[in-house]
C-alpha cells in the first residue's frame, strides 16, 4: 500500500484500529535491518519515509543537509524485497565510499563486497554496483546494462547529459518489483547544476506554470521533440499514453494504427524536501548548530534547503549568468522579423555534433540590432559535406545577410561551397591570431576564438546597453548552460577565453550554439552598402576582425 492509500484508510479506522495498524508498521520496519527515519504518526510519515514509499518513476529526494540522504539510497539497496540490481552514482567514483561505509554500518560486515570490481553482491540485498561520471564519455560505460534501481546521490554535482543517458537503462524483467530512479541532493552552489531546478520544475523553479507543486504529488513528463532538432521535457496532465499529432499530444488513439515506439508513455515525477530537523537522530548531537554556523548562502542552502540562495558563478566565467539571464528575459517573439543582419554557422565535427545555424535581426519594435532567432540545430548525420550545409543556410537566409563560417577543419566545405555560389560569406579560423582590442582598447587577444567570444560579452554587458535579446530555455532548451560554460583569464595585457576542448570536458559537449551566436553577434557590413559606399576593394576582402580594433 502506499503512503496515500494509508492516509484514506485510517479516516475509517477506530482509535484502536489505528493502534492496532500503528503497531503493525512498526513491527514490519523492525523486522527490517534499515527502517525509515521514524513516522510521526500513520498520517504524517517523515520526508525520508515518503521518499522510500513513493510510488514516482523518479524521485528527488533532499534540499538541507542532514535529511538522510545517503542513508535512503543504503537502505534501498539492502533490502531484496525492493530491488535486485541496484547502480549507486556520484561525480567521482571515490565519493561512493561513503555509502559503502554506511552499508556496511547497516549490514554489519562487508560479505559480499568487490573493492576492485565495485560491486556488492549484499546478503539479502540488492547485486549493487558503484560507479563515477568524472569524464564525459563515462556514462557509456552503463549503455544497456539494466539496473531496477539507479540512485543518482548529489546529483546536484553531475552533469545532466550523462544522468539522463544512465537513466534510459532503468528496467527490470521481475513482474513483482518496479524500476525507479532516486536523485538526492543538496541546492547547487554552482551554475553546473542548475539543471535539477528545472527537472523537478513545478516543485522547485518559480518560473515553471506548475509551480507550487505540493510535495510528494505526481507529476508526468515525457521527453517530447521541438520542431528544431532538439527534444526537451514536457510536462503532461496524467500519465496515460499519448501520440504525437502534429506535434501535440493525442490521447484518443487507435494503437492498432501506430508502432509501438510511437505510443509515448510519460514517467511520473516528484520531490520530497528534507532538513536535519526530520533526523531525530542528527538533532541529537547537536549537528544543526553546525549548520547554523555556515556562512551566507550555505548556511540557507544547508539549513533551510534554499534552493534560490548562493548559486554563484566561477569568478572567471565569460558570460555571467545574470547577463545572459536578462537577455533571454528581454526576448520576445517577432512576426515579422527585422531585417536579418548576419548568420552564424558551427559545422559539426562528428556524429554526436550539430549543425547550428542562428540569424540575428534588427529588432524594430525594441530598437536595437541584436535579435537573435533560435538556433537551428542539425544533427551532424545530416549534414555530411559542404553541400549540405550550404542548402541549409541558403533556405534561411534573408536579407543578403553576411553569412559567418568556423572553418576550422570541416567548416572548410561549406564555407567553399557558399562562396562559390556568390553569397556574401566569411570564413573564420577561431585558432588564428586576433586583430582588434576589448572596448578599452588597452587589452589584446590570445586568439579569435578569445575575441569573438569577448565580442558577445560586452555585447551583454548591462554597461553597454545593446538590448541584446537572446532566445530562451523554452525555445532553446540548454542554450544558457552552454553560455555560461566558458571561462577566461589574462595573461599580461592579453586576454584568452579556453577552448573547445576544455568547455567540453565541463559541458559533456560541444559548445556548438554558443559558437553560432558568437559568430552570429559579429557586425559585418553588407555587400551592397559596401558596392554604394564605394569601397570595392573591400567587398571581398572586408575583415570585420580587424574592424573590431577600437
Amino acid at each position: 500500500m502506499t503512503a496515500d492509500e494509508v492516509r484514506e484508510l485510517e479516516y475509517y479506522l477506530t482509535p484502536e484500529e489505528r493502534a492496532e495498524l500503528a503497531e503493525l508498521v512498526m513491527q514490519d520496519l523492525a523486522a527490517r535491518r534499515w527502517m525509515p527515519l521514524p513516522p510521526k504518526g500513520i498520517s504524517d510519515l517523515s520526508p525520508q519515509a515518503m521518499a522510500w514509499a513513493s510510488p514516482a518513476d523518479i524521485t528527488g529526494y533532499g534540499g538541507a543537509a542532514g535529511g538522510g540522504k545517503t542513508d535512503l539510497i543504503a537502505g534501498l539497496v539492502q533490502d531484496g524485497q525492493l530491488h535486485e540490481r541496484a547502480l549507486i552514482v556520484r561525480r567521482e567514483k571515490a565519493q561512493t565510499d561513503g555509502v559503502v561505509q554506511r552499508l556496511t554500518e547497516i549490514i554489519g560486515s562487508t560479505d559480499g563486497y568487490n573493492s576492485q570490481k565495485s560491486v556488492w553482491r549484499i546478503p539479502g540485498g540488492a547485486l549493487t554496483e558503484f560507479a563515477g561520471l568524472d569524464n564525459p564519455g563515462d556514462e557509456r560505460r552503463w549503455q544497456g546494462r539494466p539496473h531496477d534501481l539507479k540512485a543518482f546521490d548529489e546529483v546536484t554535482e553531475q552533469r545532466e547529459h550523462q544522468v539522463r543517458f544512465v537513466m534510459g537503462w532503468t528496467r527490470t524483467n521481475n513482474p513483482n518489483l518496479r524500476a525507479r530512479v532516486l536523485m538526492t541532493f543538496n541546492p547547487p552552489t554552482t551554475d553546473e547544476g542548475r539543471w535539477v531546478i528545472a527537472f523537478f520544475g513545478p516543485w522547485l523553479d518559480k518560473t515553471n506554470p506548475l509551480y507550487p507543486t505540493p510535495y510528494g504529488t505526481l507529476r508526468w513528463c515525457a521527453m517530447l521533440p521541438d520542431g528544431r532538432g532538439n527534444s526537451k521535457d514536457r510536462w503532461v496532465a496524467n500519465g496515460d499514453p499519448f501520440v504525437l499529432v502534429d506535434g501535440e499530444p493525442c490521447y484518443e488513439f487507435d494503437p492498432g494504427d501506430y508502432a509501438p515506439e510511437d505510443i509515448i508513455r510519460p514517467k511520473s515525477r516528484t520531490f520530497i524536501p528534507a532538513r536535519v530537523t526530520d533526523n531525530p537522530y542528527y538533532m541529537a548531537t547537536g549537528y544543526m548548530s553546525v549548520l547554523q554556523s555556515l556562512p551566507e548562502p550555505l548556511r540557507s542552502q544547508m539549513l533551510y534547503g534554499d534552493f534560490q540562495a548562493g548559486v554563484t558563478d566561477d569568478p572567471w566565467q565569460l558570460l555571467p549568468t545574470a547577463w545572459v539571464e536578462a537577455a533571454q528575459a528581454r526576448w520576445k517573439p517577432r512576426a515579422p522579423r527585422g531585417e536579418m543582419l548576419s548568420m552564424g554557422v558551427d559545422v559539426a565535427r562528428g556524429g554526436k555534433d550539430n549543425t547550428v545555424i542562428v540569424p540575428r535581426h534588427r529588432d524594430d519594435q525594441a530598437g536595437h540590432d541584436r535579435w537573435f532567432a533560435p538556433p537551428k540545430l542539425h544533427p551532424g548525420a545530416e549534414t555530411p559535406d559542404g553541400p549540405a550545409v550550404a542548402g541549409l543556410v541558403i533556405a534561411d537566409r534573408r536579407n543578403d545577410a553576411p553569412v559567418l563560417v568556423d572553418v576550422i577543419g570541416v567548416g572548410a566545405s561549406p564555407y567553399d561551397v557558399l562562396n562559390g555560389m556568390g553569397v556574401q560569406v566569411l570564413g573564420v579560423n577561431v585558432s588564428e591570431k586576433a586583430l582588434g582590442t576589448d572596448k578599452s582598447g588597452k587589452l589584446t587577444f590570445s586568439n579569435l576564438r578569445s575575441q569573438v567570444g569577448w565580442a558577445l560579452r560586452e555585447a551583454l554587458d548591462p554597461a553597454n546597453d545593446t538590448g541584446i535579446a537572446l532566445p530562451p530555455e523554452e525555445v532553446a532548451p540548454g542554450l544558457r548552460r552552454e553560455l555560461c560554460t566558458p571561462k577566461w583569464g589574462v595573461h599580461g595585457m592579453q586576454i584568452w577565453v579556453e577552448g573547445r576542448e576544455d568547455i567540453i570536458k565541463r559541458l559533456g559537449k560541444s559548445p556548438d550554439m554558443f559558437s553560432a551566436i558568437a559568430l552570429a553577434n559579429m557586425d559585418v557590413p553588407k555587400r551592397g552598402a559596401l558596392e554604394a559606399a564605394g569601397v570595392r576593394d573591400q567587398v571581398t576582402n572586408y575583415n570585420p576582425l580587424a574592424a573590431m580594433r577600437r
